[in-house]
């Protein structure tokens, strides 16, 4: 089991992800971006200079958290951008020897209901990727996020069920801003306990991720891991009971930090903002531990 992190919370540059995931004691990063580009985006030049500072630092690039298939993504548009991106990957993946990468099931098609998304051609498509990404020992996660798989955990399985090899990263903050498309209109917002306990055994990583639904606002809200609506304690602590042996990767998306007024930079704010919650999430998980023990 290990910690690591969506870093491009705390810098832009690598330099400062770097910076950050040290302060932490941690070994490791979930790249999303790098100056505002995913590393399977980046130009030539500015890759090799990421893998250069990653080398001198003995900071290692555990999972590629990429754009394939994500919310931006239309299913009833060509797939070419999303093949595009995961034959870049895979080179860059090979040089940083790293076995992760985390994909999406395209957005959700707003004029249509649950049960008409295209979803024989979603699972045709996450069959390709998954069988690139399988031939050179990389293992896909799929997110519970903006996506076809992130309407319920119904339609998770299915994906598991018509996707072969396919594996999961949960998270758990997602299901607390998700309208639950498993149930009646109005729909209300996802349970992350339920959702999580009916995918538990194809979850191969996780992203941790906590809030509240504003109701009165309409609106979603970021805290601390443990002080939200994520269950994030309890799911921790059963993945753990179940010998889960994976990492968990925060993102944060506080967007100020409430104790130091001394902090005024937004580079500041969003560097401390992560190594506090890396910390608090360190406290919570000594803390499961210590519940396991008891």
């Amino acid at each position: 089991m290990y910690l690591t992190g969506f870093a491009d919370e705390a810098a832009k540059t690598i330099e400062g992800q770097i910076k950050a995931t040290r302060e932490l004691g941690w070994k490791y990063i979930e790249s999303r971006g790098v100056n505002g580009k995913n590393l399977h985006d980046l130009e030539d030049a500015d890759f090799d200079h990421v893998c250069t500072r990653l080398e001198e630092s003995g900071v290692r690039i555990n999972c590629l958290g990429s754009a394939i298939a994500n919310w931006g993504k239309k299913i009833d548009e060509p797939f070419e951008s999303s093949l595009a991106e995961a034959k870049r990957a895979i080179p860059r993946l090979q040089r940083l020897g790293t076995k992760l990468i985390r994909i999406m099931s395209f957005a959700v098609l707003p004029d249509r209901g649950p049960e008409d998304q295209m979803q024989e051609e979603r699972f045709r498509r996450l069959r390709e990727l998954q069988q690139m990404f399988a031939d050179v020992g990389v293992t896909m996660v799929h997110e519970n996020c903006m996506n076809y798989g992130g309407m319920g955990w119904i339609y998770t399985l299915r994906l598991i069920e018509n996707v072969p090899g396919l594996k999961l990263v949960f998270d758990t903050g997602n299901p607390v801003f998700s309208d639950d498309l498993t149930r009646p209109r109005p729909y209300p917002k996802q349970s992350p306990w339920e959702f999580y306990a009916h995918v538990r055994e194809h979850v191969a990583y996780v992203h941790i991720k906590d809030g509240y639904w504003d109701e009165a606002a309409n609106r979603q809200l970021f805290t601390y891991p443990g002080e939200g609506q994520g269950d994030v304690f309890c799911i921790v602590k059963d993945l753990l009971a179940h010998g889960y042996a994976g990492g968990f990767s925060i993102e944060p998306h506080l967007a100020v930090v409430f104790h130091d007024a001394k902090l005024t930079s937004e580079d500041d704010i969003r560097y401390a903002n992560y190594v506090e919650y890396g910390r608090r999430m360190t406290k919570l998980l000594r803390q499961v531990k210590a519940s396991l023990k008891g």
